[in-house]
């Protein structure tokens, strides 16, 4: 590190848990963040001050002048313009040294697979089960932490799934995937702007605690948040044997699958 660094960061150095180490490290990371609206805002504004040194968000939607209730990346003068590409000019003005690629349409398939296998973790900001899912694949596939948050009405979770631990379960362990999972939208439901917030800079949170190595992730707890009486209690989670996902069967055969793409 120079010594604009040093100083940019010294309240981070000055933690003994912490220290230059661990500074290094977030400089030397690239987090994949998947969704700039509620989650994302808080959480990107967080990895992009701390330090980490290269941040791709993807996002292929539009801002809304609805989205700046809680939408806390996003300006005025940013409503019609991609959420990718406004979140990132907030972060660069936040934070100039930090390297940031944008994704500028909705990152699926082989696109996401190679997103994924290029980060050293990823934050699932998304807000609907197939977008989480198929992040969830691509995680199990590559073996990467995947940092997954959600909130909506007065209700917000988060965990993480460090799919590099053959112990972790995967996020299909919690939520199997069904054709039949109902979606709950903001647009419907609506959504305490705050919420999004609090578990979106939890999930900033997680994401420099894995890869720092400082503290202990929450793999293996779901925490859940009340956001109408600010109570928080956790679930323990375990690894399913026979997850179609990250199941020992399963997770070889994807793999030879790709071997031989």
């Amino acid at each position: 590190m120079n010594d604009e660094q040093l100083l940019r960061y010294s309240r981070h150095i000055l933690l003994k848990e912490f220290g230059v180490e661990a500074q290094e490290a977030l400089l030397a990371s690239t987090v994949l963040v998947i969704g700039a609206g509620g989650l994302g805002s808080a959480a990107l504004l967080y990895l992009a001050s701390a330090g980490v040194g290269t941040i791709v968000v993807a996002d292929g939607d539009q801002v809304d002048r609805t989205n700046l209730q809680r939408q806390i990346i996003h300006r005025e003068e940013a409503i019609g313009v991609n959420k990718a590409q406004s979140a990132a000019a907030t972060m660069k003005q936040i934070n100039g040294s930090c390297s940031v690629r944008t994704i500028s349409h909705r990152l699926e398939a082989a696109e996401l697979l190679a997103e994924v296998s290029k980060a050293d973790l990823v934050l699932d900001c998304s807000d609907n089960f197939a977008t989480r899912h198929a992040i969830n694949r691509a995680c199990v596939l590559h073996r990467k932490p995947l940092v997954s948050g959600a909130g909506i009405r007065f209700d917000g979770q988060i965990t993480s799934f460090d799919l590099r631990r053959d112990d972790s379960p995967c996020y299909h362990c919690l939520f199997p995937e069904s054709e039949s999972a109902e979606e709950e939208r903001c647009a419907i439901m609506g959504v305490f702007a705050p919420l999004v917030g609090i578990i979106g800079a939890m999930q900033a949170s997680e994401a420099i605690r894995i890869i720092t190595g400082v503290g202990e992730s929450l793999t293996g707890r779901l925490s859940i948040l009340d956001g109408l009486s600010q109570s928080w209690h956790q679930v323990r989670l375990t690894r399913d044997p026979d997850c179609a996902v990250c199941g020992s069967s399963q997770v070889h055969e994807w793999r030879l699958e790709h071997a031989h793409a």
